[in-house]
C-alpha cells in the first residue's frame, strides 16, 4: 500500500527543515566612545555574509550599562554571547569562555603570539584559557584646548610638569576665558591611579593583597578634594553621581566648558569628530608627582561568555574578529592603538583622519605608554583592582560633597576593600 502524507504535514515537515536552516542568532553587548561603535557594525555586517548561518546581533548601549548590569546579569548565569568589557575584565573573568577547545592548534598559535601578552588582563589566575582579545590598548593621560590656552595668553606648561603646574596654568585659563573650571578628571578610581602612583601610592600588598590606604594615595586625593573644593575641579563630574557609578569630562572638554581633560587615548576619535575644525587642542600625556608621570595603561576586550548555547559559532566570531586584517582596519577607522603584537611590531597603520590635530595626539599616548611606573603596570592583572576603584571614587566623592571628611574616608576605603575580598570569597 502506497503511504500517502497530508498536506498540512507536508507543510510542517517543510517548515521544520527551513527553522534548521534559519542562522544562529548570537548578541553582542558593545559600548562607544567615539565612532567605534559604527565601524564594529560595519565589520558585522561583513561577517555576516562571510557566514550566512550566523546573525549577530548588535546591542549598543551606554557604558554605565556594561559597568553595572552585566555583572549582575553574569552573576546569575545570563548575559550575551559576547560582549566589551574594560573595568571588569579581571574581576569578572570567571564568566568568560575559554575559546581553545573550539580552535584548532594553528588558530590557538596566533592567538598566543599576538594577544598572548595581555591575556592575563582578562583570565583567572593562573589560568591558561583564550576568552577574548583587546580591541585596543588605551592609555590614561591629558587633553589641553590650544586655542583657549593661547587665547588666555598662557603657555602650555611643557614636558616634565607637575599636576599643580597643569592645575594653576589652567586657572589663570578659566579666570581669563571664563570656563566653568580648570579641568575635570573622568569620575572612576581608574582613572586617577595613574596619578596615584605618580605621588608614592601602592595598592598591592606583599601577599599580592590589598594594601591598606597610604600615604601616597592620601596625598593625591587629598589635591583632588581640595582642587574640586575651590572650584578648579568640575564638580560636577565626581558630585553628580554616587556609588561607582562612572561619569566622563569629555562633554565638558568638547564644549569648551573646561581647558584640561584628564581622561584617556580612546577620546581621540571622540574628540575629532566632535571638536572638528572648533578648537585646537593637544594630548600631554600625564602630568608628574613626586615619584613620577605615570599614566595607566589598559584596554577594553571583547570576550566570549560562557552561558552562550552556541560556543562553536562564538568561537567562529571571535576569530574573524581577531584577524590581523580585521585589527587593523579597526584600529586606523576607529583610530584606537592596538594590542595585536604583529601589526605593532609590522607599524605602517594608516589611521584614517584628516584632524591635523589626531597623529600627534596618537604619538603623545604611544611615548606616555613609556612612562608608566611599576604599580600602575601591575593592576591590569590584578584581582582585586576594581576592589580598590570603587572604593576611591565612592568615598572621594562623598568627601567632595561634604559627607565625610577625608581622614573618615580613608578608614571606610580600606573597610570598603575588605568586604569586597570578603565577599568574592563567599
Amino acid at each position: 500500500m502506497r503511504k500517502t502524507i497530508s498536506l498540512a504535514a507536508l507543510t510542517a515537515v517543510l517548515g521544520g527543515a527551513a527553522l534548521a536552516q534559519d542562522p544562529v542568532e548570537l548578541r553582542m553587548l558593545w559600548y562607544s566612545d567615539g565612532v567605534e561603535g559604527e565601524v564594529m557594525a560595519d565589520l558585522l555586517e561583513r561577517f555576516e555574509e562571510e557566514n550566512p548561518d550566523i546573525d549577530v546581533v548588535l546591542d549598543n548601549v551606554a557604558y554605565q550599562v556594561v559597568q553595572e548590569q552585566l555583572p549582575i546579569q553574569l552573576a546569575s548565569g545570563q548575559g550575551p554571547d559576547v560582549a566589551r568589557v574594560a573595568s571588569t575584565l579581571k574581576s569578572d573573568a570567571q564568566h568568560w569562555l575559554d575559546l581553545r577547545p573550539y580552535l584548532t592548534d594553528e588558530q590557538v598559535a596566533y592567538w598566543q603570539e599576538n594577544f598572548g601578552n595581555r591575556l592575563d588582563w582578562m583570565r583567572p589566575d593562573g589560568s591558561d584559557a583564550i576568552p577574548g582579545f583587546l580591541t585596543q590598548l588605551t592609555m590614561v593621560g591629558g587633553f589641553a584646548n590650544a586655542t583657549l590656552f593661547e587665547q588666555a595668553g598662557v603657555d602650555l606648561p611643557g614636558e616634565g610638569a607637575t599636576w599643580d603646574e597643569w592645575v594653576a596654568a589652567s586657572a589663570e585659563v578659566m579666570e581669563s576665558q571664563g570656563t566653568a573650571a580648570a579641568f575635570a578628571i573622568d569620575r572612576t578610581g581608574h582613572r586617577i591611579s595613574g596619578p596615584i602612583a605618580s605621588y608614592g601610592g601602592n595598592y598591592i600588598g606583599e601577599d599580592g593583597m590589598p594594601a591598606p590606604i597610604d600615604d601616597g594615595t592620601m596625598a593625591f586625593l587629598t589635591k583632588l578634594v581640595e582642587w574640586t573644593d575651590a572650584g578648579l575641579m568640575l564638580p560636577e563630574v565626581w558630585v553628580s553621581a554616587a556609588g561607582t557609578t562612572y561619569r566622563s569630562g569629555a562633554d565638558d572638554f568638547i564644549n569648551a566648558q573646561i581647558p584640561l581633560l584628564y581622561s584617556g587615548s580612546w577620546q581621540v576619535a571622540n574628540l575629532s569628530t566632535k571638536i572638528g575644525d572648533a578648537f585646537d587642542w593637544v594630548a600631554i600625556g600625564s602630568p608628574c608627582g613626586t615619584e613620577g608621570c605615570s599614566g595607566l595603561a589598559g584596554g577594553a576586550g571583547l570576550v566570549a561568555i560562557r552561558y552562550t548555547e552556541h560556543p562553536e559559532e562564538v568561537a567562529r566570531l571571535m576569530d574573524w574578529l581577531a584577524s590581523e586584517e580585521i585589527v587593523r582596519e579597526f584600529s586606523e577607522r576607529t583610530l584606537f592603538l592596538p594590542a595585536h603584537a604583529g601589526i605593532v611590531e609590522a607599524g605602517g597603520l594608516t589611521f584614517q583622519s584628516e584632524d591635523p590635530n589626531v597623529p600627534p595626539a596618537l604619538d603623545r599616548f604611544v611615548q606616555a605608554s613609556g612612562e608608566t611606573l611599576p604599580m600602575a603596570d601591575a593592576l591590569p592583572a590584578w584581582k582585586w583592582a576594581n576592589a580598590y576603584y570603587g572604593a576611591l571614587v565612592t568615598r572621594v566623592s562623598q568627601v567632595m560633597a561634604g559627607e565625610i571628611t577625608l581622614d573618615e574616608a580613608r578608614g571606610l576605603m580600606d573597610r570598603d576593600i575588605a568586604d569586597a575580598v570578603e565577599n568574592a570569597s563567599q
